[in-house]
């Protein structure tokens, strides 16, 4: 089976795929019209990072995918990342094949699906948010995705429901020429309150491989969502991933993204902070060796009076890895008594890596408060030589100074199985 899908993407090909899978006219012409746009839109344009250099062009062929019984049929990888959940959905390429919701979370009205199934069941409810938060014709890469995604979730929570339990998904791959493209659209209704975690990885190697993903999430007014996403995708794979967030007055959201991925990297994270006294929290985590190139973007746009952000990014290179990351605060006109701020660190390990940070701050506003800072510093050798001193050898003195340097964040993780998984992938990648 080829992985080579004709780019721009054929619109009769894309209404293909949708009428295969069953879905609504509006999806089919959506998908179509997203085909047809590919052709004339451009890849984005991350600061310093020239995506169009990569190979794009992987997007692999829909396949079937065979249900499973149960977790105990994924393989030890991936089975290990949801041991325990309660609420689960698992995407095996193209395709779910694993989906379970206590039935008291049900009988309030929770849904928690795939999003080709909510497309034939909810197909009302999904036309109102799917790609509402991000336009189809933003670029090419939106244009491709909303011709070609495949599974994703879709997860509503109705007013002043409060979900206990953390809704748990596992994307994963073990064929390189099946498409990779997850969309999640997440709606909390006023006063509702949801945590929801994903884990995408690949499991073996193989050819060239583009998993395209992007998370639409929608919080009404005293709303609160917390967001958290690991990716570990291996180094034949392009990660390629948005994320937006739209906020109403005084919803909340908290993002954690773990960017623990072996292949190169786009990835960018956004909360509009449409409503008064909206908030969001994004902390972000990631780890480059080899010869990754990694562009990490967190994006804050504040409209609403009394909003609130802070993003707060670190990331460690090794070898000859390449990070730029961006952090963007853009305050709008109107948006009296916003705050925001932003700090991006980059410690690098070898002479050869490579890091660079930008703060950014948009201001329209005079009566505001923003901030940021940023470094970018190789190990300290003081530090090393005083913990040798100490008879600690030289790599566990590095090993230590890194986990301090990466400490802030991930400490600060208010989910506690999130927190501890995504140590556990740092100790992995730093000792790989």
């Amino acid at each position: 089976m080829s992985t080579e899908v004709s780019n721009p993407v054929e619109r009769a090909y894309a209404e293909e795929v949708s009428r295969g899978k069953g879905e609504p006219a509006w999806l089919t012409a959506l998908r179509g019209e997203a085909a047809e746009l590919s052709a004339s839109l451009e890849w984005p344009k991350p600061e310093k990072t020239r995506i169009d250099r990569w190979n794009l062009g992987a997007l692999g062929q829909h396949g079937q995918t065979t249900p499973l019984a149960s977790e105990n049929e994924l393989p030890e990888q991936a089975a290990s990342l949801v041991a325990g959940a309660q609420a689960l959905l698992v995407q095996r390429g193209s395709g779910n094949v694993l989906r379970r919701l206590p039935e008291e979370l049900a009988a309030k009205g929770v849904i928690f699906t795939d999003l080709e199934t909510a497309a034939s069941e909810h197909s009302e409810l999904l036309q109102k948010y799917l790609f509402k938060a991000i336009a189809k014709d933003e670029n090419k890469l939106t244009a491709l995705h909303a011709a070609l995604w495949n599974g994703g979730v879709f997860l509503y929570v109705p007013k002043n429901v409060e979900v206990e339990v953390p809704l748990q998904a596992l994307f994963y791959n073990e064929d390189a020429s099946v498409s990779f493209a997850p969309h999640i659209v997440i709606v909390a209704e006023r006063h509702s309150r949801v945590t929801y975690v994903d884990n995408a990885l690949t499991v073996g190697g193989g050819a060239d491989a583009v998993h395209h993903s992007m998370v639409e999430i929608f919080v009404e007014a005293g709303a609160h969502v917390d967001f958290a996403s690991i990716h570990q995708l291996g180094s034949n794979v392009i990660d390629m991933s948005v994320r937006r967030a739209v906020l109403e007055n005084d919803a909340r959201i908290q993002w954690v993204i773990g960017d623990l991925n072996d292949g190169n990297v786009m990835s960018d994270t956004l909360s509009v902070l449409k409503g008064n006294g909206s908030s969001s929290d994004a902390a972000v985590v990631s780890i480059g060796a080899g010869k990754q190139r990694m562009s990490l973007t967190t994006q804050a746009k504040h409209f609403g009076l009394n909003s609130d952000s802070n993003m707060v990014t670190r990331a460690v290179m090794r070898d000859e890895a390449t990070a730029i990351i961006n952090g963007i605060t853009k305050i709008e006109k109107g948006a009296t008594k916003a705050n925001g701020v932003q700090t991006e660190k980059v410690l690098m390990l070898n002479p050869k890596a490579r890091g660079d940070a930008n703060p950014i701050l948009l201001i329209d506003e005079d009566d505001v408060t923003a901030g940021h800072a940023a470094s970018v510093g190789q190990v300290n050798p003081e530090q090393v030589y005083y913990l040798m001193s100490r008879g600690i050898s030289k790599q566990d003195a590095e090993r230590l100074i890194i986990y301090g340097f990466l400490a802030p964040v991930v400490t600060e993780i208010p989910i506690d199985a999130v927190r501890e998984q995504l140590q556990q992938l740092l100790e992995r990648k730093l000792n790989a």
